[in-house]
């Protein structure tokens, strides 16, 4: 018997091997430790989408997931965040030119809350106008890129770096760009809890309406 079963039997805990989702090829992104399968639900691993996608030029790139479901000896996740790592965005900003930022909350066309981060890096300095007009763009590709997309479509079209090129090939035109990232995405309500949002403020604002005696 191996040290490690050893030690697992001791411990009376168990082994889990956490897998990102069919979206991601059920790729083993971890282990984790627990006594009973309901402790690990709701845990979060992050990894790298260099590792995921054994790409060193890729280890910029951090992905988080969530445990959903435990069956057996294995964890199944859902995707919850992409964010780009601190040095990797520092190394991006150079003197004299522009970072224009924005932070954007959109509806998925199946109801995924999530909210975008794109970036903008310029090659000189811009004048406050032209910063406007390039995030207007970012705000007016992400809309569109959610108006069009399911939420594994808009994960997909960040993490292959669509929506930012399709970014840079507008914003260019106001102002010479040098770099498109979108920083990070982070999913902020599944379907089932936009729902329950939606109807609470329906019961709210019917609560607030005046009648008539």
């Amino acid at each position: 018997m191996s040290e490690r079963s050893v030690s697992r039997q001791k411990q009376g805990k168990r082994w889990y091997s956490v897998l990102a989702p069919e979206q991601f090829d059920r790729a083993e992104i971890g282990e984790t430790l627990a006594e009973e399968p309901e402790q690990v639900v709701g845990r979060t691993i992050t990894t790298t989408l260099g590792e995921l996608n054994q790409d060193s030029g890729a280890n910029n790139t951090k992905l988080t997931f969530k445990i959903t479901d435990v069956g057996s000896d294995t964890a199944y996740t859902e995707f919850v965040k992409y964010e780009l790592t601190r040095d990797y965005l520092r190394s991006l900003v150079r003197r004299g030119s522009s970072k224009v930022e924005a932070s954007i909350t959109v509806l998925t066309t199946d109801d995924y809350r999530v909210r975008l981060q794109p970036v903008s890096f310029t090659t000189k300095k811009a004048d406050r106008s032209q910063e406007q007009a390039i995030r207007r763009v970012m705000i007016d590709q992400v809309h569109e890129a959610a108006a069009e997309r399911t939420f594994e479509d808009l994960v997909d079209s960040v993490v292959e770096g669509r929506l930012s090129s399709a970014i840079y090939g507008d914003a260019k035109t106001i102002y010479p760009l040098r770099r498109v990232e979108v920083q990070k995405l982070t999913l902020e309500a599944r379907p089932e809890e936009v729902a329950a949002e939606e109807e609470a403020a329906v019961d709210v604002d019917s609560e607030d309406v005046a009648v008539d005696e």
